[in-house]
């Protein structure tokens, strides 16, 4: 009965969600709602996270080539090009040389004036600590993966664009040939190497817009749908002083208005011109940093998607245009696209387990970082470590950006180079 009720609920919905979109499409084919100006504004939480996770990020990337090197160490030599590749504003060598608790640092067997480095011992332990992750984890990693590639208009993406985005959604090294029943590489018509996706897995394609809306009971659900409640409305926490504004409430209310998209349906047939098209943009973007495992991913990883995700050309206005729903930052000398609901006070809500695992990570790198060599020493049981490393800082201390981030240019225009 619960089965049949959730079907009835599911073809009604449907049904009903085609018509209002059909409907909308053919009444709006321009702009109606007027927008406001807003300036960005400057998030120290986030951007202390940000900072602290791109060092995070550039230590895991090393431990892994130094895991793939078949000698077992990496040279100072092959590091020397590596900076801009690991995100660092550091040189590599002076970078890897702060964490000693991490990376030993030893003579190369034939030239001995060649600085090496391998994995400590308690590197080499959190490295199988995260494979196991991983091997726990698999379902997870199918779906998440499914997900990404069911919001694309052929249903693959290139390697070359997925595996930048390998640490945003947790994917390990493997992933393209780790699940065959549900991936495969095939050559795309631009001749670049794509996982496409097998099959479509009907039970994924449900946003996470739709699971924090969903009801307990799906007649429930259809009853508030009857009264007119189709358009399910983005959680929103503007910067101080913005949520109080007239005119920017008006905007936001008459937005939220507008029927809701699934990014995983087709959206070919809307007017790219009109604010439904906005807002199914909006729901893409939202769904995919959702889909990530830190609600946030670099600005030109998602350019690198534009064309897949059937995204306008100059869709990253959208981030400028809803500081509600999203937070640009402008930390290590590049672009990064946050969603504001997926952090509270500082802290990542509900944290997936991988990123549990990184905070141990990050702890041994900050043991070394404030002890050197000694840290090795002094370093508890690792089962012991609690996720000590969690930014306690507070979102609320914000202030408006007159220029941030040397290098850098506007938040809104952007530069290309992230």
């Amino acid at each position: 009965m619960k089965l049949l009720e959730k079907s009835l609920f599911s073809t009604l919905k449907s049904i009903a969600t085609q018509n209002i979109v059909s409907h909308y499409h053919n009444l709006q084919q321009h702009r109606n709602i007027v927008k406001v100006r807003l300036k960005w504004v400057k998030n120290r939480g986030l951007d202390h996270i940000i900072d602290v996770q791109t060092d995070l990020k550039a230590a895991c990337l090393l431990k892994d080539a130094i895991v793939r090197s078949p000698v077992g160490y990496l040279t100072a030599k092959s590091l020397a090009d590596s900076q801009k590749l690991l995100g660092l504003t550091v040189p590599t060598l002076r970078f890897i040389r702060r964490y000693p608790t991490l990376f030993e640092e030893f003579p190369h067997p034939k030239y001995q004036s060649l600085p090496c480095f391998k994995l400590t011992q308690i590197a080499k332990i959190l490295h199988d600590q995260e494979l196991k992750v991983f091997e726990d984890n698999q379902s997870d990693l199918v779906e998440r993966l499914s997900k990404v590639l069911m919001m694309t208009t052929n249903r693959m993406v290139a390697l070359q664009s997925l595996h930048p985005l390998k640490w945003d959604l947790g994917l390990p090294d493997d992933f393209d040939k780790r699940f065959p029943d549900h991936f495969r590489i095939v050559k795309g018509t631009n001749g670049l190497a794509c996982l496409k996706l097998v099959q479509w897995p009907e039970k994924y394609a449900v946003s996470e817009l739709q699971k924090m809306n969903d009801d307990s009971s799906p007649l429930a659900g259809y009853r508030e749908f009857k009264r007119g409640k189709a358009a399910l409305e983005f959680p929103m926490s503007f910067p101080r002083g913005y949520g109080a504004q007239k005119k920017v409430k008006a905007w936001m209310d008459e937005f939220q208005k507008l029927p809701y998209i699934s990014p995983y349906e087709d959206s070919r047939e809307i007017d790219p011109n009109s604010d439904l098209m906005e807002k199914r943009v909006v729901g893409v973007l939202h769904e995919f940093l959702s889909l990530t495992l830190y609600k946030k991913t670099k600005r030109n990883y998602l350019r690198s998607l534009r064309k897949e995700l059937y995204l306008p050309d100059r869709f990253t206005r959208i981030f400028t245009r809803y500081p509600g729903i999203f937070y640009l930052s402008l930390k290590c000398k590049t672009t990064t696209v946050a969603l504001r609901e997926g952090y509270r006070r500082g802290r990542l809500v509900n944290p997936h387990p991988l990123t549990r695992h990184r905070d141990k990570f990050h702890h041994v790198m900050r043991t070394g970082l404030i002890y050197r060599s000694k840290g090795v020493d002094i370093l508890p049981q690792l089962d012991n470590v609690l996720d000590e490393e969690e930014n306690e800082l507070t979102d609320e201390e914000e202030i408006e950006l007159t220029e941030e981030c040397d290098g850098t240019s506007d938040a809104e225009t952007g530069s290309d180079e992230d």
